[in-house]
């Protein structure tokens, strides 16, 4: 697993920290237009591994940390032991390969074996909603294909609560039907399966 800093402490100023766990295949594109305000930020990508050489020690310094996964990682994110303030989940369900709750399995494995940077391209392009400009994702093929994998070997902590839920109405991805039976809520969101164009801040996500 990678992490990337998308903002630490200017001046030396600690803030307090909202750790973002994003979704397969991705980077920091997807939400580099949100306002960091008050916030450090640290970003969780690239689960082909759950190891890292971060230091999760490093964190005790902030005396408030705010969650926020999306997609896949809703999931990823439970797997390690960090004490939130709160905790926000985009998209995603802690079985998020799953018939009832998640991608029915059938459809993630057909999408595995048959993935090709065509495939990857279209998939990508299913994430974001029609009126969305689509991201540039520095992410090789290879290395998206091999998360996918990797991906159908984790389970999530299932004792783990989240605090606040978006779930989008138009989840090509993840189908919002599987959410809402999961969550057992309503679609709140009108968007497809990345709804970060709708916000402007980082704030608006806690």
């Amino acid at each position: 697993m990678k992490y990337k800093w998308l903002n630490k402490g200017i001046n030396n100023k600690i803030n307090n920290l909202i750790v973002f766990f994003n979704g397969w295949g991705m980077d920091e594109s997807v939400v580099k237009h949100l306002e960091f305000e008050n916030y450090d930020v640290l970003m969780f990508y690239d689960y082909n591994s759950l190891e890292t050489d971060f230091d999760f020690s490093a964190l005790n310094i902030y005396p408030q940390k705010y969650l926020v996964a999306w997609s896949m990682g809703v999931m990823t994110a439970t797997l390690f032991d960090i004490d939130y303030t709160s905790k926000t989940a985009i998209n995603g369900t802690l079985k998020p390969i799953d018939d009832k709750f998640g991608i029915p399995e059938r459809i993630y494995n057909l999408t595995l074996r048959g993935f090709s940077p065509k495939g990857a391209e279209k998939f990508i392009k299913n994430m974001f909603s029609e009126t969305c400009e689509l991201p540039v994702i520095n992410r090789v093929f290879e290395n998206q294909k091999s998360e996918l994998e990797a991906l159908t070997h984790y389970k999530a902590k299932e004792d783990f609560k989240y605090d606040k839920i978006f779930l989008a109405s138009e989840d090509k991805i993840i189908p919002t039907k599987n959410q809402t039976a999961f969550w057992k809520i309503q679609p709140n969101i009108k968007s497809g399966h990345a709804p970060f164009n709708q916000f402007k801040k980082w704030s608006e996500l806690l």
